[in-house]
């Protein structure tokens, strides 16, 4: 424990709530900014889909990687570097759209590219922070730490409407990529001043502390080596995980990229009033995420790993998927945005449960195993930006939104065949050399 009486690892991990907690702000204002950039770009909506999407083949291509170069250098490097190219995309979407190309096309591809940049810096975060939870908190208590960082995510992403809406009609969309310029060097700064690869190295880490830490840890994934990471891509559960994340995203990353645009466009809210009420759904998801990794945390210590992930994930999709069909189909659009909140909310209650899953199984191999989940959950992000305007313009958005409730349904069944309590075992590099 800490003269201050809140222990290090919290500490520690107050910075990476703040990192979450930018890090949506910035990836949610931009649908809010994209709405004037269509307007001002005379970019159509399949085209700012595409670039939407575009966010997700960078995060999408360096999930592995991104958690590859967390084990072997370090959640502190690694943070720093992928800060570092996140500050110059801002620079770049603020200075270069409609001057540097004026064509329409031209336009389309540069916003494309700066966004797949954006998109590989913003990768190894989520990676990397499950790699630190397992290296920081106490065996089993893993769950909550992931949820309270999905608490930041969602209050990251419930200030960016209300925030950039003001921002943007005051001083325009370009202004409001500026403001994480400064904004990211002071973050990262703090960082690589305060931030630790492992407790051990951490000068205010007590002993009592690191005893609680490193206690219960010989019946965990060992590691062999750095190279055995690539055996996780035949790993049966860490590849169903993959998948499930898949379904859970597919409704999470609907919210992301098109609630705003729903709202203004489908229900018929001005933007003021969208930018408010735009917030509703990641308001009540940070309060559902952090009872969601409590709720995980519980049961894993009464039940076990197995069924302490199961329940509150399977309780979370098939929430998503019952509210989101009831949200899309409601007569009223206050009740619509109520119903719709609480579907997210759920989405928001299975969160932690993912992660702490794949913490479980994967060990010290944290980072590239959660990786692996989440490239599973970028493939949706990838699929829902052009999908559902193309889905839209052939059968209208509710009935394309609405593809997400059958998706959620699926993601409960495949979390009845994911057993968290048959961990990673990796056999060493000279073993499976040899075989």
């Amino acid at each position: 424990m800490s003269a201050s009486g809140i222990p290090v690892r919290w500490r520690f991990f107050s910075v990476i709530f703040i990192l979450s907690f930018l890090s949506y702000l910035l990836r949610q204002h931009f649908p809010v900014a994209g709405e004037f950039m269509m307007q001002e770009l005379v970019i159509s909506e399949l085209q700012m889909g595409w670039i939407y999407g575009a966010f997700f083949w960078g995060y999408l291509v360096f999930q592995i990687p991104g958690g590859i170069l967390g084990k072997r250098f370090g959640p502190r490097l690694t943070l720093l570097v992928a800060g570092t190219i996140w500050i110059l995309t801002c620079l770049l979407f603020a200075l270069l759209p409609g001057r540097l190309e004026t064509s329409i096309a031209g336009t389309v591809a540069l916003l494309i590219a700066i966004r797949v940049a954006m998109g590989a810096a913003h990768a190894p975060i989520y990676p990397v922070q499950a790699a630190s939870v397992e290296r920081w908190f106490p065996v089993g208590q893993w769950a909550l730490p992931n949820a309270v960082s999905s608490t930041g995510l969602s209050l990251g992403a419930a200030l960016a409407a209300p925030i950039f809406t003001v921002v943007i009609l005051q001083w325009g969309w370009r202004a409001s990529f500026l403001v994480f310029v400064p904004i990211g060097f002071l973050f990262f700064s703090v960082w690589w001043w305060y931030a630790r690869n492992s407790p051990r190295e951490h000068p205010s880490m007590g002993a009592d502390e690191l005893a609680t830490i490193e206690a219960n840890r010989t019946n965990l994934t060992q590691d062999v080596g750095y190279g055995a990471w690539r055996q996780l891509l035949g790993h049966r559960e860490t590849l169903l995980l993959a998948l499930a994340y898949f379904t859970h995203n597919f409704v999470f990353y609907s919210f992301a990229t098109w609630f705003f645009h729903y709202l203004v466009n489908v229900l018929g809210f001005s933007i003021i009033e969208s930018g408010m009420l735009a917030a509703a759904p990641w308001l009540l998801g940070a309060v559902a995420a952090t009872v969601g990794g409590w709720v995980c945390d519980t049961l894993c210590g009464r039940l076990g790993p197995n069924l302490g992930c199961r329940i509150p994930a399977m309780t979370g999709l098939v929430g998503t998927g019952l509210f989101l069909y009831l949200g899309l189909y409601s007569p009223s659009p206050y009740v619509a945005v109520a119903l719709l909140s609480l579907c997210y909310a759920f989405t928001q209650f299975a969160e932690g449960s993912f992660w702490s899953a794949q913490i479980h199984l994967a060990g010290p191999y944290s980072a590239p195993a959660c990786g692996l989940m989440n490239t599973g959950g970028s493939v949706s992000g990838i699929i829902v930006g052009p999908l559902m305007p193309f889905l839209a313009l052939k059968i209208g958005w509710v009935a394309a939104l609405s593809t997400g409730t059958l998706v959620a349904f699926l993601g409960a069944v495949l979390w009845l065949f994911i057993r968290v309590d048959r961990p990673f075992q990796p056999r060493s590099c000279e073993d499976a050399a040899a075989l």
